[in-house]
């Protein structure tokens, strides 16, 4: 018998402030054993340095991804991740033809979110992103910006009329969150539940008000009310 086809999400990650939202993202896919193909845009790289003093690199890129997203060695269980370079227009992902099960754009500035909305594919990370429309697959567009003005509420609301998921990176306090870590990863999760993929990076929503806050309680060995 041959091998399951390869059927990858790709990342795609753009300039915005917000790349742990993208760290977080990929580590989840990993965790739910989903392969990765994953876009680093030229103006991201520099943001990666800036908010975590990391240097993306296209010749070490398995070693700095390692790094990143802070797993063990240069492997780091990242075996079945590709990158691509966003200047590669003759990439896997650049055709419609190729197998990936859909693309996150994560997190994604107003420029790429103009770019997808009018289909300029400027780059990699734009042209993948439009030909994920083309073919009907699914694209979530987590925008890292406020406030927003006209213009891009208008290009916004044109991707949703395609068919992507506009999700803004505003994280949810009713999971119980009390740290940068966990309201990062409460807006991932979020990403991954557009796509249906399971992950346990935030605690749900189940009705019960004061719930979250009295499983951190307990977490922390602190008596919830009435114990």
């Amino acid at each position: 018998m041959g091998h399951a086809k390869r059927q990858p999400w790709v990342v795609g990650v753009s300039g915005a402030s917000g790349t742990p939202y993208a760290a977080s993202v990929i580590r989840g896919l990993l965790a739910a054993g989903e392969a990765v193909d994953l876009i680093v845009s030229r103006a991201a790289r520099l943001t990666i340095l800036d908010e975590t003093g990391i240097s993306f690199r296209d010749a070490h890129w398995r070693t700095d991804l390692a790094a990143w997203l802070g797993v063990e060695g240069s492997g780091g269980g990242l075996d079945d991740v590709r990158y691509w370079p966003a200047g590669d227009f003759a990439a896997g992902p650049s055709s419609g033809s190729y197998p990936a099960k859909g693309m996150l754009v994560v997190p994604a500035t107003t420029g790429a979110v103009a770019g997808i909305a009018l289909g300029l594919s400027k780059d990699l990370l734009q042209r993948v992103a439009s030909v994920t429309l083309k073919e009907r697959r699914p694209l979530v567009v987590c925008v890292r910006e406020t406030p927003l003005n006209g213009v891009t509420l208008k290009h916004l609301v044109e991707l949703d009329a395609q068919g992507a998921v506009v999700l803004p990176a505003s994280p949810g306090f009713y999971a119980g969150g009390s740290t940068v870590r966990e309201l990062v990863d409460f807006v991932a999760g979020r990403v991954l539940d557009a796509v249906g993929v399971p992950h346990s990076l935030y605690l749900r929503w189940e009705g019960e008000l004061g719930a979250a806050a009295r499983r951190a309680d307990r977490n922390e060995g602190v008596p919830a009310e009435g114990e």
